[in-house]
């Protein structure tokens, strides 16, 4: 990634984290102030304050810090300092156990809120994609062995309708988390409707180090044949060095004749170091050059490199009949994006629960690094995505806040139910062992999303 694409995935991350903030600490805030309690800072980020407003002494302030990752809501409180007379009625503490759920939980419950709105306004205006139709199957592969057939669309998987590649995709991923057997309804190019079931048995999607459900079940989603024909060459490449140029549009590479950007590619991967013969058409001209593909490496792989970017031109007719939107009205948008949020939710604590049982690879886990990478990419792309990942994310805060980890959300709710139960608040003996032992997972869970960051930056 260069120096831009570093800055904007850092500003994209900032945003992301400051946005979902201030929707988590609002919750506690605003519920906080219906329970009756003064709230003397709302805080987004940390450290030395930027920026500070109260609308009169005595009242709320509002602060925006100095470092972005994460904020707070301070509560009038007796256990954090002396408290006038007059306002012991308006301290946390002093509120009856269920007051004090409800804003702790009000939250983690916020994020929900947060992404079934995030998920309701992309369905009312439209979710684009395109049709889940079947590209290349890999032989041998479990989609071979189920007889799935390239250019085969994707109804619907175990009963659930799929529209588009990111609905089929995700919805395979959720159904084989537990499952044996993916069940596909297709209809192929004689437009004939099938069954097909494939087996998953023995993949351990979740035990490797990234998942690549589509990769694993050896198929890919159908791609037009786009002609090879050079966008830009980059300096300091092979293809600079051969004299390749723009425009240029690929004939021929060590004899075989080129038809398509996909298979240019391929033999330029497959071939690192390799001295070919190159054909290109030139101002109606056929060109003969020289390329030597430079070797590459990247996680375990090394492949050939050349330095240009291909032109990406597919047929107008093709992207209006490859292209779907999913869209709904204003009920069904609802019904949709609290479907989808729980759907989301129940993956994920499926995923954590593998993880705690040693049936998922910690190394699936991921940072700080790699959530701003796809902030910036989902950015790029437009509003839409970025949508989507702030529902992923928010969704993932939700969950996590909740778990029975002290320093957490989860935990402190976790106390107030044995003070439920028991008739009298935990002692504060319990409460620092408690806390000391949430750091110290908190820490380990970051060092080992951060670790598994590093990794996949250096490949």
């Amino acid at each position: 990634m260069d120096f831009l694409g570093i800055i904007y995935s850092l500003l994209a991350f900032i945003v992301a984290i400051g946005v979902l903030v201030t929707i988590h600490e609002f919750g506690h805030f605003w519920v906080a102030r219906k329970m009756g309690v003064k709230v003397l800072r709302f805080s987004v980020g940390f450290g030395k304050p930027l920026w500070i407003r109260q609308s009169a002494p005595g009242q709320t302030e509002y602060v925006i810090a100095s470092i972005p990752f994460g904020g707070y809501v301070k509560m009038l409180d007796e256990r954090e300092g002396d408290v006038a007379p007059q306002e012991l009625d308006l301290a946390f503490n002093r509120k009856s156990v269920w007051r004090r759920f409800a804003i702790v939980a009000a939250g983690p419950i916020f994020n929900f809120l947060f992404a079934i709105l995030a998920y309701y306004l992309m369905f009312v205006v439209g979710v684009g994609g395109i049709k889940p139709v079947i590209g290349e199957i890999a032989n041998p592969s479990p989609a071979y062995t189920a007889g799935i057939k390239q250019q085969d669309l994707i109804l619907s998987v175990n009963g659930i309708e799929t529209r588009s590649w990111e609905k089929a995709r995700f919805t395979m991923l959720e159904e084989a988390v537990d499952a044996q057997q993916i069940a596909l309804q297709v209809q192929g190019k004689d437009l004939q409707i099938r069954e097909k079931v494939i087996d998953i048995r023995g993949l351990e999607l979740l035990q490797k180090d990234q998942i690549d459900l589509m990769r694993d079940l050896g198929m890919s989603s159908w791609r037009p044949e786009i002609p090879p024909i050079i966008a830009e060459v980059l300096p300091d490449g092979a293809a600079q060095q051969a004299d390749m140029r723009q425009e240029d549009r690929i004939l021929q590479l060590d004899g075989i004749p080129i038809v398509s950007a996909r298979q240019w590619v391929q033999l330029i991967r497959d071939n690192p170091e390799k001295p070919m013969s190159l054909k290109v058409l030139r101002n109606g001209a056929e060109v003969d050059l020289m390329l030597t593909p430079r070797s590459r490496s990247e996680a375990g792989e090394t492949y050939g490199y050349i330095g240009v970017k291909n032109r990406i031109e597919i047929p107008e007719s093709v992207r209006l009949e490859m292209a779907v939107i999913e869209r709904y009205g204003p009920i069904d948008g609802i019904v949709e994006a609290l479907d989808k949020t729980w759907r989301m939710t129940w993956l994920t604590l499926r995923v954590l629960g593998k993880l705690v049982t040693g049936e998922a690879s910690v190394r699936n886990l991921s940072g700080p690094i790699t959530i701003a990478q796809y902030a910036g990419i989902t950015a790029r792309i437009g509003l839409e995505p970025f949508l989507g990942f702030l529902a992923i994310i928010s969704i993932s805060l939700g969950v996590l806040n909740l778990l029975p980890v002290p320093m957490l959300d989860g935990g402190h709710l976790f106390y107030y139910l044995v003070e439920i139960f028991k008739g009298s608040p935990v002692s504060e003996q319990t409460e620092i062992i408690g806390q000391k032992i949430g750091i110290v997972l908190l820490f380990c869970l970051m060092s080992i999303a951060i670790y598994n960051d590093l990794l996949r930056l250096v490949g």
